[in-house]
């Protein structure tokens, strides 16, 4: 049996450098803060790629059976008898698959974080706030009970929040943080709402315990009902909410558009490829919960995450701000993963969704990172984030122009890169389970593809906008990460993915259900060809297309005036009728008693003074007053 002791170094590592960097990162050179923090995730990602190595290939059981090795587990607040908060570490498939995934993709952000963020006030205090980042999200995935999760989620919120505030100098950059921040915090109320509703009726906190398909939890837990639902369902659907929250789903995502106004390397670290798969791990974690005791949450997760992967791929296709599109995009691609898991059976080839959701982040993680970076060489050359500022930047970034190219075809589902392995499985779970989420995510396919290759084709194949500048390739700490993630993003989806993350631990063989994926490579095919004909072959057809639908494309390029539904909501409705009305009673009931008490107080102190005048003839008079008042009342009383 191999000892794992030493992956409690694997999160507190970044912790330890989030530390030094911010008591004392302003005393060291930026470049020193800089390498010390790469360094560090250096050393966690062979750590994490160690503790995979022996997990998968050393640890598996009789029929590749993968169990779950608790490394330590330390109880922190102890409440009764069953119900305790501990600290602790838990290794299983999903787990120790999200290490390689956190520790690949962060390490990359800090190499290429070298380059781009060269020269950048504060560069210390970035290079703390990813230390901090990636210690929280290491610990959220690493718990070994819900509530555990919970704190570090809330830890990843603040990160978040940190990071895409980081030019605070910007207005842009701090409402873009506050909005994230409050639009989660609602999402994880529900959360915490969700926790406490199922440790109160399952008496436990720990994942080993909720999720045992035969243990008792889940059976007493279902056997409660309330409003025609079991409570379990309820709480799991307060703990999705959650879920929705972090990772941008329908009606939680207008926070991460507006996110990208942090430092493009944080939007490829925590908006792309990490932080916004926490609500898909989340659901994957509980997944047993949900698959035996809350269907009824699960068709929830299924149909959100469908709508979510639809209406933002819609929203993608007119907008013109390169970071915006990839937003929109990531919240379509985390609706698959959603809808994956929703459709999901439990165990074997039943157990298809769930694999092919956790295959998906996988890819996606290493595509979605890689097209952010990108994103960041490009505007790192043309100093626009606008693709009307762009075009013609193939002949003057040929490195970015293939690694970029090779993240849009991932993405497509073009075969035989990464992408198409794992959205075919996730079509393939779909089709066995509900044809109208089938035929929804098969129409996404083709916008997807629409989408980014407009991106592809406006950015490098469209007119040459005779810059004031000559373009060029971004200095080797940027380009290496994009090749590294540019070969995971092509050859990641032959990882033999279903014999090492399942929902039940057990391995089980897969194949290309080439009746479905040989359509959806058609659909993909039409959207690149359309999208070439529109931006290559006839630039002018967009302009008459838009002429035609112009209702519909301002609904869309406006994001379905969604944000000025809350904003409605929020200031005409919920300011007006109900906080104002508060602040008056506040104001005007709570304080003016307050006052008007303070008012009295003083009056009759005013009027009392006297009696503590400190003259000996008047206390001499208060008292024969008071001796004959007193005598007077007694003779009325006893006569």
């Amino acid at each position: 049996m191999t000892d794992f002791n030493y992956t409690l170094w694997i999160f507190l590592i970044p912790f330890l450098v989030f530390i030094l960097l911010g008591l004392a990162g302003h005393r060291l050179k930026a470049r020193i803060s800089g390498l010390l923090g790469t360094a560090a995730l250096g050393v966690v990602t062979v750590l994490s790629y160690i503790t995979a190595y022996f997990y998968y290939f050393r640890t598996a059981g009789i029929n590749d059976v993968f169990r779950k090795i608790t490394v330590f587990d330390s109880t922190w607040l102890h409440f009764t008898d069953t119900l305790e908060i501990k600290m602790g570490i838990l290794l299983d498939p999903i787990s120790v698959m999200m290490l390689i995934v956190i520790s690949t993709v962060s390490l990359m952000v800090h190499i290429y974080s070298l380059g781009y963020m060269k020269g950048e006030k504060g560069f210390e205090r970035y290079y703390s706030f990813l230390s901090l980042f990636a210690f929280s999200m290491m610990g959220l995935v690493v718990a070994t009970n819900i509530f555990q999760m919970y704190i570090f989620w809330e830890l990843v919120g603040i990160s978040s929040y940190l990071l895409i505030g980081f030019y605070y100098q910007k207005p842009e950059a701090v409402r873009a943080s506050k909005k994230a921040f409050i639009v989660t915090r609602f999402a994880d109320l529900g959360f915490l709402i969700g926790i406490l509703l199922l440790s109160f009726n399952t008496r436990t906190f720990d994942f080993s315990v909720l999720t045992d398909p035969q243990g008792t939890a889940i059976a007493h837990s279902s056997g409660i009902s309330f409003l025609g639902l079991s409570v379990t369902t309820w709480s799991m659907i307060l703990v999705y909410l959650g879920g929705v929250g972090k990772s941008a789903m329908f009606p939680f995502h207008i926070w991460l558009p507006d996110a990208m106004e942090g430092p493009t390397p944080v939007s490829a670290l925590i908006h792309a490829a990490t932080m916004v798969v926490a609500g898909v791990y989340l659901v994957a974690r509980m997944f047993p919960v949900y698959f035996f005791a809350a269907p009824a949450a699960l068709e929830i997760v299924a149909w959100i995450g469908a709508f979510s992967s639809l209406f933002a791929a819609i929203i993608a296709c007119t907008q013109t701000d390169i970071k915006r599109v990839l937003a929109y995009s990531t919240i379509s691609q985390i609706g698959y993963m959603m809808l994956a898991l929703g459709v999901s059976g439990y165990g074997g080839h039943d157990g298809l969704g769930f694999m092919a959701s956790m295959f998906h982040l996988f890819t996606h993680a290493m595509f979605k990172a890689l097209l952010f970076l990108c994103a960041g060489a490009i505007i790192h050359a043309v100093h626009s984030n606008f693709m009307i500022d762009m075009g013609g930047l193939r002949k003057y970034l040929p490195l970015t122009h293939l690694t970029f190219l090779i993240a849009c075809l991932a993405i497509s589902g073009i075969p035989p890169f990464s992408g198409f392995f794992s959205k075919d499985e996730i079509l393939a779970a779909a089709f066995h389970h509900n044809k109208v989420l089938f035929f929804i995510e098969y129409a996404v396919a083709g916008i997807t593809a629409f989408y980014m290759f407009r991106l592809y084709f406006t950015v490098f194949r469209g007119e040459d906008r005779h810059y004031h500048t000559v373009p060029h390739e971004a200095p080797p700490t940027m380009t290496i990460p994009l090749i590294i993630l540019a070969t995971a993003a092509a050859f990641s989806g032959f990882i033999p993915f279903s014999k090492l993350v399942t929902s039940d631990g057990k391995a089980f063989q897969t194949h290309i259900e080439w009746g479905i994926a040989i359509p959806s490579v058609l659909i993909a095919t039409t959207g690149i060809g359309t999208a070439y004909v529109m931006y290559v072959r006839n630039p002018s057809l967009p302009g008459r297309i838009i002429s035609i639908f112009k209702h519909s494309y301002k609904l869309a390029l406006n994001k379905f005036y969604i944000d000025e539904m809350y904003l409605f909501i929020t200031k005409k409705i919920i300011f007006r009728y109900i906080s104002e009305p508060v602040a008056w009673f506040d104001r005007h009931i709570v304080d003016g008693t307050m006052n008007a008490l303070a008012i009295v107080t003083q009056v009759v102190s005013f009027r009392i003074r006297e009696f503590q005048s400190g003259q000996l003839q008047k206390y001499a008079f208060f008292f024969i007053s008071g001796t004959i008042l007193l005598a007077l009342t007694l003779i009325y009383l006893l006569h």
